[in-house]
């Protein structure tokens, strides 16, 4: 004699993790309804919803699953996911990224040198980039690194009113690092 082993599938339906739920998938008992006109029905049976979606011949989609009860509209539900991927887009187009440009000095620099390195601050920043100064000494320029600090000074005072200070100059190693932002 074989025995048969038969197992109940007892689990709620899988959602989609990207969307929302959707017409049978909607585990709700009562929903607040919003028609395919954008007219609020109020709190509806589930049972009543769906066939309300049925009959307009539309998806019921649950727009806010932490209400309650949950507030469903009667959508196309492709249009609703081209709707909400289009706005995806556009908020992802209009965001900037801000980067941290980086310019190497030594405190012997010369005038044309440092003249060049500052026109070349003010353009980062007048783009919205945060500019990072990095003053680099070799040998025994350490011993007098007052120097480096002095140039990082005159720095600030020339981008003056551009910028803020991020990060105060600091020595590490054989570099003194100094972090500038766009002021807004």
């Amino acid at each position: 004699m074989e025995a048969t082993i038969v197992k109940e599938n007892n689990s709620a339906p899988v959602r989609e993790e990207d969307g929302p739920r959707i017409n049978e998938n909607i585990t709700a008992k009562q929903v607040r309804l919003i028609d395919e006109k954008g007219e609020n029905c109020g709190i509806v049976a589930i049972a009543k919803a769906l066939e309300m979606a049925d009959e307009a011949g539309f998806d019921l989609i649950e727009i806010s699953p932490q209400a309650t009860p949950p507030v469903c509209k009667i959508l196309d539900y492709g249009k609703y996911k081209y709707e909400a991927q289009k706005r995806k887009a556009e908020a992802k187009k209009n965001q900037k990224i801000v980067e941290t440009k980086e310019l190497k000095l030594r405190p012997m620099i010369d005038t044309h040198d440092y003249e060049v390195k500052v026109k070349q601050a003010k353009k980062f920043l007048s783009e919205g980039n945060k500019v990072k100064f990095t003053m680099r000494y070799k040998g025994r320029e350490m011993s007098a690194n007052n120097m480096g600090k002095e140039v990082l000074d005159r720095l600030l005072e020339d981008l003056e009113g551009l910028c803020k200070m991020e990060q105060t100059p600091k020595l590490e190693g054989k570099q003194m690092m100094m972090v500038v932002a766009p002021e807004k």
